[in-house]
């Protein structure tokens, strides 16, 4: 295994996005490879063969589900104290990422599913936007400061926004917008949304 832990990444996808965050708010150092999910490498797939990013070679084994890449990560260093939130943090990340992600999926590519509509997605979505819009009242962050359940879910919440732009910004949801807005504005989700090449076999990857 290497030295240096090696990312296989996906620059737009939400989970690899929220992996690379950690990563990057814990300053540890990694070997980050971009990848294009239509042509997936064989290096990548040989580590792990489930195919999806993103994939955290270490050199204690690899890590290949997004939230673990995070903890992983703040269990290295964590400097911003993400880990210090209440244990009720963890169970809205779980629900974030069961029935939020559900309904996102049937939301964002509602063509692919035919039980339902893409209304009914969209309003089973967003209560828990509004459940976060209300947490959000009279502070920045869903525990007050920045923590894990912040990073874990708000690279889902914006890819529900974009989903329908006009739709969302025209919803009642001042404290929601103006969480998601002040993190796509941020040094820190500028910090990991670089573009790079698809890494090629025989090539480094960027150091990260």
């Amino acid at each position: 295994m290497p030295q240096t832990p090696i990312l296989w990444s996906f620059r737009r996808c939400p989970y690899a996005m929220r992996a690379r965050l950690a990563i990057k708010a814990s300053g540890v150092r990694v070997e980050l490879r971009e990848i294009l999910l239509r042509d997936k490498p064989a290096a990548m797939l040989e580590a792990s063969p489930k195919g999806t990013v993103p994939v955290l070679e270490t050199g204690a084994g690899v890590v290949d589900e997004s939230f673990d890449v995070m903890r992983w990560a703040l269990a290295q260093s964590d400097p911003q104290n993400w880990l210090e939130m209440p244990a009720a943090g963890f169970e809205l990340i779980a629900e974030a990422d069961g029935p939020f992600k559900s309904a996102l999926d049937r939301y964002k590519y509602h063509v692919r599913h035919v039980d339902g509509t893409r209304e009914a997605a969209q309003s089973e979505g967003a209560a828990l936007l509004w459940k976060l819009d209300r947490m959000l009242a009279g502070q920045d962050w869903l525990y007050g400061t920045q923590s894990l359940a912040d990073m874990a879910i708000l690279p889902f919440v914006r890819q529900f926004a974009n989903t329908d732009r006009t739709w969302f910004d025209a919803q009642n949801w001042e404290n929601l917008l103006r969480w998601l807005t002040g993190f796509t504005d941020s040094d820190a989700f500028a910090a990991v949304m670089g573009k790079y090449p698809p890494w090629q076999a025989g090539e480094d990857g960027v150091l990260f």
